[in-house]
């Protein structure tokens, strides 16, 4: 009996002290939820919300205006936005853009990656920020930069490639996504090497010593040590960059200002942009709130697909 009663006031206690470990938790968790909730959830909610609905006309006044109203029209938005040429030509400018620029940027990035990580290179640290510095600057204003050089009026050296197709050459309708690309590479390859060299300095350094006991050497160690032990940064990497490109917009907004060929729904950023501000129909936050989802949608698509495909090549 004696024993059971000392245990009973033991267990009280253990329960007593994981409520109270649990209560420290959620309190130290508390301001990461409401962050999320208030900076991601809570827009994205907004966003679905203003998708289901339209700002009308009310009618009744003299030349048949009236008063803005928001009416419910459902997933007809949604309808809209998907059946419009010019979205999915936007997506498609997009996707091709990144298939030729990611496997680039992230190709760059892991070479400078690999070389901070070898013993070739004296003061990584110094290089490291170098590499890093072109993310550190914003991008409407690296955008704004390039634009400049690409401008034969301004730049020391577009003048003379002359035009292409009554173009500047850099703006012109077949070169300008490879200067939109250029502007990116320059701007995130840093953000992406920073990624490989995470991962690569987490790689226990026994494994290279016992490749080098077994004879291998510095190159064989970096492509069949190194490289797909970073598979995983590489993975990661990549689906940051599908994200990222189906939401182009610094680059070809500037770009715009230099050209004047380019439509306002160029991309469907610009197109989710325009609607909102009334420079593409059907405009409102409706119409635009529909084309952002549709975004996120087909990036979503797009990330899947890769991430079973490398799951598929491992």
């Amino acid at each position: 009996m004696s024993t059971k009663a000392e245990a009973t006031p033991t267990r009280r206690r253990g329960s007593r002290q994981a409520r109270s470990q649990a209560l420290y938790g959620w309190a130290f968790a508390a301001p990461f939820f409401l962050l999320f909730l208030l900076v991601f959830a809570a827009p994205i909610i907004t966003s679905i919300r203003a998708a289901l609905f339209r700002n009308q006309s009310s009618g009744g006044g003299l030349f048949g205006g009236g008063e803005q109203v928001e009416v419910f029209v459902g997933l007809d938005n949604f309808i809209t936005a998907a059946t419009n040429p010019a979205f999915w030509s936007g997506i498609g400018r997009v996707v091709i853009f990144g298939v030729f620029q990611i496997p680039i940027m992230i190709g760059m990035a892991l070479i400078l990656a690999l070389l901070l990580d070898s013993y070739l290179v004296r003061r990584p640290g110094a290089w490291r920020l170098l590499y890093f510095l072109p993310y550190a600057i914003p991008g409407l204003i690296a955008a704004i930069v390039w634009g400049y050089l690409y401008l034969p009026e301004v730049s020391p050296f577009a003048d003379y490639l002359g035009t292409f197709r009554g173009e500047p050459f850099f703006l012109a309708p077949g070169i300008v996504l490879a200067s939109m690309a250029n502007m990116t590479t320059w701007t995130f390859t840093g953000y992406n090497m920073l990624i490989f060299l995470a991962a690569l300095q987490a790689i226990p350094h026994d494994l290279y010593e016992a490749a080098r006991i077994d004879g291998a050497t510095g190159f064989q160690i970096t492509t069949r040590v190194k490289i797909p032990l970073v598979r995983g940064a590489a993975l990661l990497a990549v689906l940051l960059s599908i994200v990222g490109t189906i939401q182009l917009f610094n680059e070809p907004t500037v770009i715009k200002s230099l050209a004047s060929w380019m439509p306002e729904d160029y991309t469907p950023m610009m197109m989710a942009y325009g609607s909102m501000f009334g420079r593409v129909t059907p405009s409102g936050a409706g119409p635009a709130s529909a084309v952002s989802i549709l975004m996120a949608l087909v990036a979503g698509v797009l990330a899947v697909f890769y991430a079973l495909a490398q799951r598929k090549a491992d």
